[in-house]
């Protein structure tokens, strides 16, 4: 039923409860001019006419008797429908859809994931993590996060905050077997590699030269497709790894990495979160968004500045340089 059409049948029925298009006009918020429309419009659509009107007075007639009465269950009906509808995108309740990708994000989307439920508990997050890039509508999904923007069509997104690729060791890597001081010199290391899950195919790192972002090809001395099996290995001071920022800077912060080659952090990609058109959003999809940008907009925890991996790399050096080889003397 078109919106007009249940806006008229509505005025009919107020205007028959009140016995006044006035009152009736007031009721619903119209003029007396737009509610003498809506009931010309319903009965040239009918075909017959519902009330007698004069100057005076207003009485249905025996085709409006009998159309009110069939009417006004259906309309009470709706308006009960609507008015649920309207409730429900004021509570903070209800199923929230959410997608994202498996690696990198899982850390960040289960600490913004124990915050919300404890703010809203009648939330029911149904979470799906996949590396793969999924379309937003086919998913069904409230909100979404990707590393880039999104491809779909009338999806906003939101940056969040960068992503950093970083060479890091552990200090028992450098102990054993020192530090690459040019990209050149990964060759001669033993490296991670991460196997992207969708393909198959090993990820070759990323590194920043200049201006712009370059792969480099490494020796594969492990080889894994998650990523807390990789930051396990590098941990462990058996490879070195290209860890992103999300994993790294707590470790890096600790102590327990080290970053490499950080003139060449690649920074050119970025978090994002997505979603549709804020209008008519339910309001737990809406309290989601707003704790998500709060928490992660721009969000130092996930990122390490220039000075701040410089220095750690400083420092990493300073402690695990090997000493130069003795020069015996001569006779």
């Amino acid at each position: 039923m078109p919106i007009n059409e249940l806006r008229s049948i509505s005025t009919f029925v107020k205007t028959a409860d009140l016995g006044s298009l006035r009152k009736a006009a007031a009721a619903q918020g119209m003029t007396p001019q737009a509610a003498s429309q809506a009931l010309a419009q319903l009965e040239k659509h009918l075909g017959v006419r519902l009330l007698h009107r004069t100057t005076r007075n207003m009485q249905l007639t025996a085709e409006g008797r009998q159309f009110l009465e069939s009417a006004r269950p259906s309309l009470a009906g709706l308006e009960r429908a609507l008015a649920q509808a309207r409730n429900a995108t004021d509570e903070i309740a209800g199923p929230l859809r959410i997608v994202g990708p498996h690696s990198v994000f899982r850390p960040v989307l289960a600490a913004l994931l124990q915050e919300f439920s404890e703010l809203h508990p009648r939330v029911q997050p149904d979470v799906q993590l996949d590396d793969r890039i999924g379309n937003w509508v086919e998913d069904r999904a409230d909100v979404g996060f990707r590393i880039g923007l999104s491809a779909a069509d009338g999806v906003i997104a939101r940056r969040l905050f960068p992503l950093q690729l970083i060479v890091c060791a552990a200090p028992r890597y450098l102990e054993r077997h020192g530090a690459p001081d040019r990209i050149e010199q990964l060759a001669e290391h033993r490296c991670s590699v991460f196997r992207l899950r969708t393909t198959g195919q090993p990820l070759p790192w990323r590194l920043k030269q200049g201006d712009t972002s370059v792969e480099q090809d490494v020796p594969p001395a492990f080889v894994a497709n998650e990523e807390e099996l990789e930051t396990d290995a590098v941990l462990g001071g058996r490879v070195l790894g290209q860890l992103t920022s999300v994993t790294a800077a707590q470790h890096i912060r600790s102590g327990r990495l080290v970053p490499l080659l950080t003139q060449h952090v690649a920074d050119f990609s970025s978090v994002f979160v997505y979603y549709g058109s804020r209008v008519a959003q339910p309001a737990r999809v809406r309290a989601f968004l707003d704790l998500a940008i709060d928490r992660l907009a721009n969000n130092h925890t996930y990122v390490l500045s220039q000075q701040e991996l410089t220095a750690a790399e400083e420092r990493g050096r300073a402690l695990f340089v090997r000493p130069a080889q003795a020069v015996p003397p001569t006779a």
